[in-house]
C-alpha cells in the first residue's frame, strides 16, 4: 500500500493574492473557500492526478508552526523556459537568490509573498 500526494498547504498572509498568482501560473481554478482559506486546483477538482493547493491564512506566515522548508518546482507545458520565465515575471514572480552559481538549468523565483519556487527547463505534457 502507498500514499499519493493529494494536496499541499501553503501558509500565507494573503490567500486571495496567492490564489490569483498560482492559478495563473498553474492553470488552476479556485475550488473552495473556507473563511479566508482558499483551495485551488485543476478544473477536475480534488483527487485527480495533480494535487490541489490550500492557501491557509495565518497571522504571520514567516512564523508558521511548521518550519518545513518546502518549495514547488514547475515546468513549462506549452512554451520554452525563457518564454515561461517572462510570463511568470509578468504575473508577479521575482528572481530569488539562494546561492545559485549561474550555471543551473533552472531559475529560482519567489511568488508575491516570497515563497521560493523553481522554473525547470524541461517541457512536460499538460494534464
Amino acid at each position: 500500500m502507498s500514499c499519493r500526494l493529494s494536496e499541499l498547504v501553503l501558509n500565507c498572509n494573503d490567500p486571495a493574492r496567492l490564489a490569483d498568482f498560482w492559478c495563473a501560473v498553474l492553470g488552476y481554478v479556485v475550488l473552495d473557500r473556507d473563511g479566508e482559506d482558499i483551495e485551488i486546483g485543476p478544473e477536475s477538482g480534488f483527487g485527480g492526478l495533480a494535487p490541489t493547493i490550500i492557501l491557509a491564512k495565518v497571522a504571520d506566515a514567516g512564523q508558521a508552526r511548521n518550519p518545513l522548508r518546502l518549495h514547488f518546482d514547475v515546468n513549462p507545458v506549452d512554451r520554452d523556459q525563457e518564454a515561461e520565465l517572462e510570463r511568470l515575471l509578468t504575473l508577479g514572480a521575482r528572481p530569488a537568490d539562494v546561492g545559485q552559481t549561474g550555471e543551473e538549468e533552472w531559475h529560482v523565483l519567489a511568488d508575491p509573498e516570497g515563497n521560493e519556487f523553481c522554473l525547470l527547463r524541461r517541457r512536460i505534457a499538460d494534464l
